[in-house]
């Protein structure tokens, strides 16, 4: 079973190449599914054909589907939303306002990622191609089954307990909604949605990300703090894929300056991504959309490579407790003392071996820190940061 993700910043051709990935998928043989979480859906636009919430065949052995993030999010959410609107109406807060509230940012597409796991265990596929959101930043939230654990284990049934004992002596005193039975089995409902989407996600041999991104500096440093946190959190990414590279065959002086500037930011996402595999998309002279022209961008993507297997086995860094330090270490097997060098620029890490660079977009954790010292021990470049003096 391989799922894959496909992510970017919005607009840099994230969907063609899912779309063209799914399809040179489903023409090796593998049974292969391609589903948009992105709820500005355009998988549609790219396939050319109409795709709803429920599996279309596309072509033999692809389905596509455009998950409905909204009417997820009422089926595993609506009756805990309800109850906040009462509180939040309570409270003197209405309408809109109160309705908004009742949602945290990204619900809807960490209900649309449970689907996956749904189609996991289903059986039914070889393959999983996800079009994401135009960010990965909502995969952090998958850490929110580990937080929940601790809750459903220890807060949860005493939560539920108290509620039945006070809620009819509140009802009484005070016009404050109370919890019922319905409003915590649907939180129980939701950690059971959550239970088992980090596992599938985070196991490198089912899953990677594929980091889709444009030749441009502000998309680059997106996509390299992308990098950073789907290391953070554990997801291994198996490709950068640099889409709309000026091809050789434009000649004209025109795009000289533009040809300059893509090559000094070519060698920035080698840098960048040096752990993993980078693979090259032309800019085509037309609109990439429709199953035979999708079929040429998957050609040229990947030549003779199976799109299904992972791409590269690193991993970009892991990070670990040292009483009050934070240790970064990144895996540099074939570095020796001498050649090492390491600066730290803004918010990020520069390590230079020898003549080869790497740049580190550092997370929030790590920028409010200091390099306290850096080593290198067996095989590994291990930094340590601290607070304070």
């Amino acid at each position: 079973m391989r799922v894959v993700l496909i992510t970017g910043k919005g607009g840099v051709g994230k969907t063609t190449i899912a779309a063209a990935t799914a399809i040179r998928s489903a023409e090796l043989g593998h049974r292969t599914l391609v589903m948009s979480t992105d709820p500005a859906h355009s998988l549609a636009d790219a396939f050319q054909v109409k795709l709803g919430d429920t599996e279309t065949s596309v072509i033999d052995n692809l389905d596509a589907q455009q998950i409905d993030s909204q009417l997820r999010l009422e089926e595993s959410w609506g009756p805990v939303r309800d109850y906040l609107t009462k509180v939040f109406d309570w409270s003197g807060l209405e309408g809109v306002e109160a309705e908004e509230l009742t949602v945290f940012p990204g619900m809807d597409e960490l209900f649309s990622l449970a689907t996956v796991r749904d189609h996991v265990s289903s059986g039914n596929y070889d393959v999983i191609v996800v079009d994401c959101a135009p960010t990965a930043e909502t995969l952090r939230l998958l850490s929110l089954p580990d937080v929940m654990s601790w809750y459903m284990d220890k807060l949860f049934p005493v939560s539920k307990q108290v509620a039945k004992v006070v809620r009819p002596v509140l009802s009484r005193m005070s016009s404050l909604p109370i919890a019922d039975d319905k409003v915590f089995d649907t939180v129980a409902m939701f950690y059971d949605r959550l239970d088992g989407i980090r596992d599938i996600l985070s196991d490198p041999d089912i899953t990677t990300a594929r980091l889709v991104m444009n030749p441009e500096k502000m998309v680059i440093a997106e996509a390299k703090r992308t990098y950073t946190y789907l290391g953070l959190f554990g997801y291994a990414v198996d490709s950068a894929i640099v889409n709309r590279v000026l091809p050789e065959a434009v000649t004209d002086p025109y795009f000289a300056q533009w040809r300059q500037i893509q090559k000094g930011h070519l060698e920035d996402v080698a840098e960048a991504f040096a752990d993993v595999d980078i693979r090259q998309l032309r800019l085509f002279d037309e609109e990439m959309i429709g199953i035979d022209r999708l079929r040429v961008v998957g050609d040229e993507l990947y030549g003779d490579v199976d799109p299904t297997h992972r791409l590269s086995q690193g991993r970009p860094f892991r990070i670990e407790d040292e009483g009050d330090d934070v240790v970064l270490i990144v895996g540099m097997p074939f570095a020796e003392h001498d050649d090492l060098d390491l600066v730290r620029h803004d918010h990020e890490l520069i390590v230079t071996v020898g003549q080869y660079r790497r740049s580190i977009a550092l997370p929030d954790s790590l920028k409010r820190r200091h390099v306290r010292r850096a080593s290198l021990v067996d095989g590994e470049l291990r930094v340590t940061f601290g607070i304070g003096a």
